[in-house]
């Protein structure tokens, strides 16, 4: 069995979904996508990822707002405002009679090209948007056991040829570094950044805890996490140092605890990272502190927008 921070629960249930393809519906086994479509042939999208909670999309002007700036990063023009892809998002999960416990993929690519090519002027559509929802609770128990990471040879992009905080498709150098991890026997792959300090992880935020301080990197070769940034927010709120600064290995293989960060998971502990056992056991106490404090951002957010 696949382990790691996207184990889900089995459901049913989505077999029978309904995709959202340029405002049309279709059952999981018929949504599909042109040949010629840029995201398919040169990378060239970007994407987000929301949970719906008790009804409410949890932080969705920060998932909108860092998806607006992908597309300006890109260059790619959208015809419809934030308020009008959110009704979309809405006639979705209606559709699907969703309500809690659901993960809900947006792809936005920069539409149909001509010929295949990288040039942006050979598009010839508008945006292809695809909406995938699904029922999706994370596995409590992959999160009491923890992940395993590896340290990949596959280094975070520099952001003057590939800017770490763009949620873009163009993802294989992130695939290279979990081939490499799984390879070594881990669940997931821990990265470095250019100049050799720890910077995220294939698909989820790292942090570790020393001496009762919470550390991340300083951001600026790690993804543009939403959990990530909320985990900040919650150590602020709480009194809780918390460091984003330049850390090394040598930090990492010390510390206290461990643990990743993600909008499907959550916080889920860190066991082991290259074979060294992190901390004293595998969920630790102070993980679970700030995991609770995330949750409480979360119950205040779907209470103030119920």
């Amino acid at each position: 069995m696949v382990h790691g921070t996207h184990n889900a629960l089995e459901d049913i249930r989505n077999k029978d979904i309904k995709i959202y393809i340029n405002g049309e519906f279709f059952s999981r086994t018929d949504a599909k996508i042109s040949v010629f479509d840029s995201g398919y042939l040169v990378g060239d999208g970007i994407w987000e990822a929301l949970r719906l909670h008790n009804g409410v999309l949890v932080f969705l002007e920060d998932h909108f707002e860092r998806l607006w700036q992908a597309a300006a990063t890109v260059g790619m023009q959208f015809p419809f405002t934030q308020k009008e892809l959110e009704d979309e998002v809405w006639k979705v999960l209606k559709l699907n009679n969703m309500y809690d416990d659901v993960h809900v993929r947006i792809m936005i690519t920069r539409g149909i090209k001509k010929t295949p090519s990288q040039d942006p002027r050979l598009t010839i559509s508008g945006p292809n948007v695809v909406i995938v929802p699904e029922f999706k609770k994370a596995s409590n128990e992959s999160k009491e056991k923890g992940i395993t990471l590896f340290t990949s040879t596959i280094r975070r992009g520099s952001p003057d040829y590939l800017d770490p905080r763009l949620n873009c498709h163009s993802k294989l150098h992130e695939v290279q570094a979990l081939v490499q991890a799984i390879e070594a026997g881990a669940d997931e792959a821990l990265m470095l950044d250019i100049n050799g300090f720890v910077s995220t992880c294939n698909a989820t935020n790292f942090f570790i805890i020393k001496n009762n301080e919470v550390w991340t990197s300083t951001g600026a070769y790690c993804m543009n996490g939403i959990t990530r940034a909320k985990v900040i927010e919650a150590c602020e709120k709480n009194n809780i140092v918390c460091k984003q600064k330049d850390f090394s290995l040598f930090d990492v293989y010390g510390a206290d605890e461990a643990f990743v960060t993600g909008t499907f998971g959550g916080l889920t502990p860190v066991t082991k990272i290259d074979g060294r056992t992190i901390g004293q056991k595998p969920y630790g106490d102070f993980t679970r502190k700030l995991s609770t404090l995330y949750n409480n951002l979360i119950e205040d957010y779907v209470n103030n927008n119920a």
